[in-house]
């Protein structure tokens, strides 16, 4: 039997075990752009195991064919500091509305995620000029914990996604010891976390192909298109006309 063939960029990924999406059985377009992952994480520290991570991430998704981002929460001020208009801020927003998918990795502080992290979720508005930054996109979740498994980040993260109204997806990964996972090149070994992280980008490409140009059809609400109609004929009652169209020459 041939040994497997890695790719240099992932060390521990045999490419024979890891193809490409399949866009015809995903009802998606092949010929359409690649998918648009934005990548977020929640540490400022020079040894970030959660930015070794999503940068981790960020490799086995190019593989997959995704054009990615990741973001750098230094300089990010705190909410409300400062107005929306600051350079950062606007960077973040203008990623979010380019992204189709997200992946969110924080670390696990006192049991719940870093400050750092939930900035940057607090700087995206669920609506902003009537765009909505977040919702529709697919989302993946991660955490690394200093010390044994916990599921307590990914757990907040996914009522995060919720709130946002985001499309998570089932699968998740924390990565217990993290000090332990990454040589001093700041790659991930060979693990079944490592097996994992995989496991999590490979769901998100499928996921967001899947979803990506339905998105408005599936979060289309009763419930918003009701308030939209009664807005509607209360400017009829008003004697408003919406797009009245030029009159004739």
């Amino acid at each position: 039997m041939d040994p497997p063939s890695h790719s240099p960029e992932l060390l521990h990924v045999d490419r024979a075990l890891l193809p490409g999406p399949r866009h015809d059985l995903l009802g998606a377009d092949a010929g359409a752009h690649p998918p648009r992952i934005l990548l977020l994480y929640g540490s400022l520290r020079p040894q970030s195991y959660s930015r070794k991570l999503a940068l981790e991430a960020e490799r086995i998704l190019r593989r997959l064919g995704a054009e990615t981002c990741v973001f750098d929460p230094h300089g990010l001020p705190l909410l409300d500091s400062v107005d929306r208009d600051h350079p950062k801020v606007q960077e973040l927003r203008a990623l979010s509305e380019w992204s189709e998918g997200q992946v969110w990795v924080s670390p696990e502080r006192h049991g719940s995620v870093t400050g750092v992290f939930k900035n940057q979720i607090d700087w995206l508005p669920l609506e902003d000029g009537g765009v909505r930054p977040t919702q529709g996109r697919t989302l993946a979740v991660m955490q690394v914990c200093g010390g044994s498994q916990s599921f307590n980040v990914v757990n907040q993260l996914r009522i995060l996604g919720r709130w946002m109204r985001m499309v998570t997806i089932p699968n998740q990964s924390s990565v217990a010891k993290a000090w332990q996972e990454f040589d001093e090149d700041g790659r991930m070994r060979a693990s079944a976390f490592h097996d994992r992280v995989v496991d999590v980008m490979e769901e998100l490409v499928k996921f967001t192909l899947l979803v990506r140009g339905r998105s408005d059809y599936l979060v289309d609400r009763y419930s918003e298109r009701k308030g939209a109609e009664a807005a509607r004929r209360t400017a009829a009652g008003a004697g408003v006309v919406e797009d009245a169209a030029p009159a004739s020459t």
